[in-house]
């Protein structure tokens, strides 16, 4: 049972300056919600209820979003406005945040060893918020919560079929399909931001993972790339040398909110959906 999410949040969210000077990237609106809020509300209808946010000490805001406004409650109170807080306020009552600071940033893996300590031996749920998700039934991370019921022992990675020339940007898997179900791959490999000629498939990695307690070894056994930073891709291809990674091409539309491109199309595609 998946009941614990890891939010990694620290970066600075430098492709959003100079608003990101200030506001987290993670904060910034989609149609009137945060990005943070997407991402919790996903967790939370997947029956996730501890969420683990690991963030840097200029990012107190997400802290301060889940805490109640009285003064605001106190002006709003049975306007039309009121509504407006409905979700937020539901996440915030239902669900126990740990807010982890990350003092230094060093990759993906780095930012998800930190929450170790919480972890103990169960699996647990990765979100990117960058990664914003949508599905007309299942969100993907009960699809993929879904996928670890069959496959307990194995983490899994949401997939998205990109092309040639976006393969240098994410983290590519070598596998075989699944003859039962051909969304599912067996993973033996991943090469981070591959170019062209050297990329096994075009099956790339989103912010979406489930993870067994093997990945914190593995974290702590990847040496560090030529940036200094623990690559969660590296740390990976350590378990899907042992048969330990299962791949899923979820269903659904992902936008990439990292850019601001995607950004503006999650604005417009979200307009309606709230």
């Amino acid at each position: 049972m998946i009941s614990k999410c890891v939010f990694p949040c620290a970066g600075f969210g430098t492709r959003f300056l100079p608003v990101t000077k200030t506001i987290p990237k993670e904060m910034l609106p989609i149609s009137s919600r945060p990005l943070i809020e997407y991402s919790i509300n996903e967790a939370f209808e997947s029956d996730v209820t501890d969420m683990v946010i690991i963030l840097n000490k200029y990012k107190l805001s997400l802290k301060d979003y889940f805490v109640e406004n009285i003064a605001l409650n106190e002006l709003i109170r049975n306007s039309a406005k009121e509504s407006r807080l409905f979700l937020q306020r539901k996440l915030s009552k239902m669900c126990n945040f740990d807010f982890i600071e990350q003092e230094d940033m060093l990759g993906l893996g780095h930012a998800i060893f930190q929450a170790k300590g919480i972890m103990g031996n169960s699996s647990f749920a990765v979100i990117l918020p960058d990664d914003l998700c949508y599905s007309a039934n299942d969100n993907v991370l009960q699809q993929m919560i879904n996928i670890h019921n069959d496959f307990p022992d194995k983490c899994i990675l949401a997939l998205e079929r990109v092309d040639d020339e976006n393969l240098s940007k994410y983290g590519v898997i070598d596998g075989v399909r699944l003859q039962e179900n051909p969304r599912l791959f067996h993973v033996s490999d991943l090469i981070e931001k591959p170019q062209n000629e050297d990329a096994p498939s075009n099956f790339a990695i989103i912010g979406r993972y489930i993870f067994t307690n093997d990945i914190f070894d593995a974290i702590e056994d990847t040496v560090p790339d030529e940036n200094g930073e623990i690559q969660i891709t590296n740390a990976l291809k350590r378990l899907a040398k042992i048969g330990k990674v299962i791949g899923y091409e979820f269903e659904g539309k992902r936008l990439d909110c990292g850019t601001n491109s995607g950004y503006l199309d999650a604005n417009i595609f979200f307009k309606d959906k709230f």
